[in-house]
C-alpha cells in the first residue's frame, strides 16, 4: 500500500503526481500484469531460448553485409 504524506496546504494535483510517480517507481502494474497470466517455467525457457536464436540470426544477417 502506497502511503504520500501531504503537508499543509500543498494541492492536490501536487500529491496526485507524487502518487504517480511512487505508483510507476514500485512497479505496481508490472506485477499485475505479470500475475493477470500464469506461464509455465518450461514456456518461459523457451520462449528465451526462441528469442536469442532469433537476435542471432538477425545479427548474423547483418554482418553479411
Amino acid at each position: 500500500m502506497l502511503i504520500i504524506p501531504v503537508k499543509d496546504g500543498e494541492s492536490i494535483d501536487r500529491a496526485l503526481k507524487k502518487f504517480k510517480k511512487k505508483f510507476e517507481r514500485v512497479g505496481t502494474m508490472k506485477k499485475l500484469r505479470k500475475r493477470k497470466q500464469f506461464t509455465k517455467p518450461s514456456v518461459r525457457r523457451r520462449n528465451t531460448i526462441q528469442k536469442a536464436v532469433q537476435k542471432r540470426m538477425y545479427l548474423e544477417s547483418q554482418e553479411i553485409f
